[in-house]
């Protein structure tokens, strides 16, 4: 599991009124409010604020109150959760079009810190579930994508309790690049570090290393630098990854 110092709190940083930026917001055909007609995404976007989190900082920290729900535009984000010695088990990563903070109880079940330089759309989230009342498309839109995440939860309990090491890293790497929406042998970025990769996977950052290393010579990815690839043989590596 991933050790280290705890990272810093994030501090008041750059905040925008979201009216205006809906329509031209590169996520708006992936996130939720992709659900929404004009007049309701003008409400909704009413109520957010546009803000900026630099690498390192947190979002929000397990167990604080969840008074906040995010979609993500900008960036990647890591979730994790801490264990009772202070290590920490990241347990997944987000991408633009992601959504995030939506909690079952009244605090946060899990901790959320920017990976890059990260934007995203800051919902209060009382506003934000009275809204959702008036607006049952958006309810179902993030029904569907709770329903998603359990399939992907599932997935991940199948990686880690049953798929080798090179199996995991395959697995990973379709994964970020498919979620990336990357065209055929478009260059995938990968900001992460790989001790983070490595606590996602379950694995030491030795063998993650190994890993990639294998792939690398079989031909199935290329790495333009350390935090680039490129899928060059996506059969052979859903293969290698034990996908169907």
């Amino acid at each position: 599991m991933l050790e280290g110092s705890r990272t810093g709190r994030l501090s008041a940083g750059p905040r925008l009124s979201c009216i205006g930026l809906c329509e031209s917001c590169r996520v708006r055909g992936v996130a939720i409010c992709r659900a929404l007609e004009p007049n309701a995404l003008e409400e909704l976007a009413a109520l957010a604020t546009r803000i900026a989190v630099p690498p390192g900082k947190l979002i929000f920290e397990e167990g604080e109150p969840a008074s906040y729900l995010f979609t993500l535009v900008e960036g990647v984000i890591k979730l994790y959760k801490e264990l009772s010695d202070g290590r920490r088990q990241i347990t997944g990563f987000l991408v633009p079009g992601d959504f995030l903070g939506l909690a079952h109880f009244a605090s946060y079940a899990y901790s959320a810190e920017a990976v890059t330089e990260v934007a995203l759309c800051r919902f209060p989230r009382e506003s934000f579930l009275r809204f959702m009342e008036r607006h049952p498309a958006l309810e179902r839109e993030l029904l569907s994508r709770a329903s998603s995440e359990l399939a992907s939860a599932q997935e991940q309990m199948l990686l880690l309790g049953r798929k080798s090491a090179k199996e995991r890293v395959a697995s990973f790497l379709l994964s970020f690049a498919r979620r990336q929406a990357t065209g055929e042998g478009a260059v995938v970025a990968l900001p992460m570090s790989r001790s983070d990769i490595a606590d996602y996977l379950g694995l030491t950052i030795e063998t993650v290393s190994r890993s990639f290393r294998a792939v690398v010579d079989e031909g199935l990815i290329q790495l333009t630098d350390r935090h680039h690839y490129r899928v060059l043989q996506p059969d052979r590596l859903r293969q290698v990854a034990a996908v169907s």
